[in-house]
């Protein structure tokens, strides 16, 4: 199976927010580990919150994780600039769709966001809305994770 994401960049701090308005984007959708914070560290970067604030006040914004971990969600919840909802199940597309209705946009006016082509782009694709495939915004993540990263990587089609 091959996956194609609308745009393919190096981080989340690429993401053309005029473009994405001017498209009629209302709402944008993120992962949380590797895309937005850090895997497993429940606090956001201080660059990143400065980031969220550049373009929070124009779409409806939201962390969506598969992440089950109760604490971890509340304590990211705690610090985040938006509502982070976890237990998402992606590629499964059912929490997003929810989180989409909840707000009152339909997909086509959305976009998710994510690092991992399998699960976030797949959701955004099988939801029916535009996807963003971002690198990790941990650049010293180990062997293991680049390894399974560049992985998933080659069911992309560029």
């Amino acid at each position: 199976m091959f996956l194609k994401p609308d745009y393919n960049l190096k981080n989340i701090y690429e993401i053309d927010f005029m473009k994405l308005k001017e498209q009629g984007i209302k709402c944008l959708m993120f992962d949380l580990d590797s895309t937005v914070m850090v895997s497993k560290s429940s606090t956001f970067l201080p660059e990143t919150v400065e980031w969220f604030n550049t373009f929070i006040k124009d779409f409806e914004v939201a962390i969506i994780s598969n992440n089950k971990n109760k604490d971890y969600i509340e304590a990211a919840s705690k610090t985040a600039p938006c509502r982070v909802i976890g237990r998402a199940d992606k590629p499964n597309p059912k929490i997003m769709r929810e989180y989409l209705e909840s707000v009152g946009v339909k997909p086509e006016y959305a976009v998710m966001v994510g690092d991992r082509p399998l699960t976030d782009i797949l959701a955004g694709k099988l939801l029916g809305c535009k996807t963003i495939l971002v690198g990790s915004i941990n650049p010293k993540e180990n062997l293991p994770t680049k390894f399974v990263r560049a992985l998933e990587r080659s069911t992309i089609r560029r």
